[in-house]
This record gives structure tokens, C-alpha cells and sequence, in this order.
């Protein structure tokens, strides 16, 4: 049996929405039963790249629009993420060397690196002045 849902929505490149972001995450998941912990997973990595987006994608003050794609068929979460600021391709971005304490820590760099690690797959495309950045995740029905 084929199951197939898509939510589609645009938000403001304002950290205000990280809630709106959430809560429309949840309300898809925990109409596909997508388990607490999947969830937990997929909104950090959300968080992190929408925040990432905000504070570093824009070269003016500006007003712009994120628009956000989640779509689910049979047991693979999608989500896009589609912006139209500065280009930037996450997924070129190296690994940072983990030091062996806190105190050895650099900050910044870890955030891509924990989305890399938390979804299966991470596909960045440029479409004319787009960001496009695709995560997939393979969801275990409760």
C-alpha cells in the first residue's frame, strides 16, 4: 500500500517562525506516526539550517521567503528547504575535526555537521537564484 502526504508553506527569514517550523513539523509527523524520536531528530536538524539561513544567507535586511516542503511516501520523510540567498552548498562543507575536550572546542561548524549525521541524505541544488537543499529520512511507524 502506497501512502502519500505533502505540506507546503513559506515562511519569513525571522527567528520567530522556528516555531511555526515545529509546529507544522509536528502536525505532519504525528499524522504519519513518525515516533518522538525521528521527530526530535528531523526539527534539529530543521532548526539549525533555517537559523543558518536567517543569520548568514542574506546579504541586506530585507524580507525574504523560505519556503518549506515536507512530503512523506511509504517510510521516506522529504523535506525541502528553498531560499533565495546568498549560494551555499552545506553539503561541500568538510567534516570538522572533533577535538578531544570542550575546552579545545572552535565555535561554529558543528551544526552542518550534525545535520549531515542526523538525516539520511542531504542533496543541495542551485536553481537560478535558489538555494534548494533536500533531506531525506527514513521513518519507522510507531
Amino acid at each position: 500500500m502506497t501512502f502519500q502526504t505533502c505540506m507546503s508553506f513559506e515562511l519569513k527569514n525571522n527567528l520567530s517562525e522556528l516555531s511555526t517550523l515545529c509546529e507544522r513539523l509536528e502536525r505532519i509527523g504525528g499524522a504519519l506516526g513518525i515516533p518522538r524520536r525521528l521527530l526530535f531528530e528531523i526539527n534539529l536538524a530543521l532548526d539549525e539550517l533555517f537559523t543558518n539561513i536567517i543569520s548568514y544567507g542574506y546579504a541586506d535586511q530585507s524580507e525574504h521567503s523560505i519556503r518549506v516542503c515536507i512530503s512523506a511516501e511509504n517510510d521516506l520523510l522529504t523535506v525541502v528547504l528553498e531560499d533565495d540567498g546568498i549560494p551555499f552548498n552545506p553539503v561541500e562543507r568538510l567534516s570538522p575535526e572533533l577535538p578531544c575536550t570542550l575546552e579545545e572546542c572552535k565555535v561554529g561548524g558543528l551544526g552542518i555537521h550534525l545535520v549531515k549525521n542526523l538525516m539520511d541524505e542531504v542533496v543541495y541544488s542551485r536553481c537560478g537564484n535558489k538555494n534548494v537543499l533536500t533531506l531525506k529520512k527514513a521513518i519507522e511507524k510507531n
